[in-house]
């Protein structure tokens, strides 16, 4: 458990970045006022679900992007970006230019695996090569040794007047590479993390091993520590570990908010009392209540007491003003609670407004 000689070290919050799809402007213009608040709040990391043909975020570079020129100290990650959805080469190239220009503040996490109901994209994303594509951990190598730098080909100089040309991928961001992250649901794939020198993204939602007893802060423990122990082995001790749990602190809710919160975790409880699934997926349940009673379920979770940093997941489906309250809580309340100082806060850049201010109705 962690204790007052080791506070929770970092504070960080992920957000699927919902938009209505007849304004999708506003939802994302939401997004990044919502990120600009946790900077102002001290909170020391904002990171954006991936989301494919769904009304969520599609494309979290741009949006960090965006995010990189409205904040100065804040870090932006991924969690996650799917790369069996990616050209890591691409991807790459990306990431490394939204890096330079947030002065080195991005936070990549990835995952591997077929995209999410395959048969019905793959003629589009992949129309001449879906029956051979590679969804396995070498596509997250491929992606981590050309974040590196390492030779695309051998080819390089100038050819011509003008063009000169590169091996590598460009631009290189240097300390990119020390900043992936892999989301790990398995001591499997955790275990290949921590060997392959990734930081560990683990979630509320994981796979225990066979036999193993279906307690998700246990399992969650067991595979924390798996990866840790694989990251030293491979001279990674260094590595980071950050815990994405749902924390909804209802200090300064009104009782209309507290209803509808309420309304959310009991809907979702259910899928927590068994594992689901042929893989016996298990869902952690939402954490809800005011700060000391969260931070008090925190301590006693087997996970948690694994950690000193955590990305707490903001619900889906609620609104911008039901996000700074929460945000808010988790700051002020929750997050002292838990031991921990709110980073330097920045300049102010922009005031906080509503999501359909600055031209987006």
């Amino acid at each position: 458990m962690p204790q007052p000689d080791r506070p929770l070290r970092k504070l960080g919050f992920l957000t699927i970045g919902l938009f209505d799809p007849l304004d999708p402007a506003a939802g994302h213009e939401s997004t990044l006022q919502i990120i600009e608040l946790g900077e102002r709040l001290g909170f020391d990391s904002a990171w954006l679900r991936h989301r494919h043909l769904q009304f969520g975020i599609s494309s979290p570079v741009a949006v960090m992007a965006a995010a990189s020129q409205r904040t100065s100290r804040i870090e932006l990650g991924t969690a996650v970006t799917p790369l069996g959805w990616e050209n890591p080469l691409r991807l790459a190239e990306d990431l490394a230019t939204v890096d330079l220009l947030a002065g080195g503040r991005i936070n990549p996490g990835v995952s591997v695996g077929e995209p999410m109901q395959y048969d019905t994209v793959k003629h589009e994303l992949y129309p001449d090569t879906a029956d051979v594509e590679d969804f396995s951990y070498a596509r997250v190598e491929r992606f981590a040794r050309l974040v590196a730098g390492e030779p695309v080909r051998e080819f390089s100089g100038k050819q011509g007047v003008v063009e000169e040309f590169s091996n590598r991928v460009e631009p290189l961001s240097a300390g990119l590479r020390q900043r992936l992250w892999y989301g790990a649901g398995s001591t499997k794939s955790a275990v290949w993390a921590g060997a392959n020198g990734f930081n560990l993204l683990s979630s509320s939602v994981i796979f225990p091993d066979k036999g193993q007893e279906p307690d998700f802060a246990l399992v969650q423990q067991a595979q924390i520590r798996a990866f840790r122990e694989a990251a030293a082995l491979a001279g990674h001790a260094g590595a980071r570990v950050s815990q994405g749990l749902v924390v909804i602190p209802t200090d300064s809710a009104t009782p209309a908010q507290r209803e509808k919160y309420q309304r959310y975790v009991d809907e979702r409880t259910p899928r927590t009392a068994a594992p689901q699934g042929p893989r016996g997926m298990m869902f952690a349940a939402d954490l809800i209540g005011t700060s000391d009673e969260i931070a008090e379920q925190l301590y006693a979770h087997a996970g948690f007491q694994e950690v000193d940093e955590v990305a707490f997941a903001l619900p889906f489906s609620f609104d911008h003003e039901d996000y700074v309250q929460i945000l808010t809580d988790i700051a002020g309340k929750l997050g002292p609670a838990l031991g921990w100082a709110p980073g330097e806060k920045p300049i102010s850049k922009s005031p906080i407004k509503g999501p359909h201010d600055r031209g987006c109705q």
